[in-house]
């Protein structure tokens, strides 16, 4: 951690498992019957989604796609680069992209319109968390942990320049003074 920075818990492991499991009942009751394919925008959603894919009892595939804008610092560049795409057909298919926070929304909006054009048969988006406060692109989310206030996040799969990803809660960054 820099030395100027501390860690703060927003939100405990106990209440992302609950939350965890929230969403899998969700995602079960609508995709059962569908055998669909789960696509994790990588690298933040990682561990989310193996938690979650644990949690359903119905066949599914599971592909990540490697997008960024961020780079290394704390906002967004608003230039989404794709550094790897998704390797199974999404045609004709049932697609449920899991995703760690939607934050402005540029990633995730890009990541779909892209997909969409696939010509999938459905696709949704399961999103841990929501940080609507920075929202430049409308995004509808159709499964959604929780909504986190307007700070930087770090922790179960969210990094601060790679760094904390591993962290089983979830913290926000605090300067300190």
């Amino acid at each position: 951690m820099e030395p100027d920075t501390r860690l703060n818990i927003l939100v405990r492991r106990g209440e992302i498992e609950a939350t965890v499991e929230r969403l899998a009942a969700e995602i079960t009751r609508d995709y059962r019957d569908k055998n669909p394919i789960m696509i994790g925008i990588l690298k933040g959603s990682f561990i989310f989604l193996a938690d979650l894919a644990r949690l359903l009892d119905f066949p599914l595939e599971i592909d990540f796609v490697r997008l960024a804008s961020y780079g290394s610092g704390r906002e967004t560049s608003g230039m989404v680069k794709m550094l790897q795409g998704i390797r199974s057909g999404v045609a004709g298919r049932h697609v449920l992209v899991v995703e760690d926070i939607v934050d402005s929304g540029v990633t995730v909006a890009f990541f779909l319109e892209s997909l969409k054009r696939k010509k999938p048969d459905s696709v949704r988006l399961c999103a841990l968390l929501d940080k609507p406060s920075r929202r430049r692109v409308p995004v509808n989310i159709n499964y959604l942990g929780m909504t986190v206030p307007d700070k930087f996040l770090v922790g179960y799969g969210l990094d601060y320049d790679e760094k904390y990803r591993n962290l089983p809660d979830i913290y926000f960054l605090e300067e300190a003074v």
